[in-house]
């Protein structure tokens, strides 16, 4: 599965990024994690449901510094284009 997911708040300059990537590697995930243009934090992360699962739930929690104010997400068909997990700037 493919989990794409816009993450609202007090997500910028508290490590989210970095965070997020430790989750997903932890969790066996490959994908991304970027800071957008708006304040926001966009990530996308491929692997197992209960993985991803899993991933969403910290994201939703995010790191401590964060505030996490919502998570837009969505499920979508495993690409298999990634093969690790990466901070993108921009």
């Amino acid at each position: 599965m493919r989990l794409s997911a816009i993450i609202h708040g007090r997500v910028q300059g508290v490590f989210f990024r970095d965070f997020t990537r430790r989750q997903a590697w932890a969790l066996g995930l490959t994908g991304y994690v970027r800071n957008l243009p708006d304040g926001t934090v966009e990530a996308v992360a491929e692997g197992p449901r209960e993985a991803l699962d899993k991933l969403l739930e910290r994201l939703e929690a995010g790191p401590s510094g964060a505030r996490v104010d919502k998570v837009d997400f969505r499920w979508e068909e495993h690409s298999g284009k990634f093969d690790l997990f990466e901070v993108r700037h921009r």
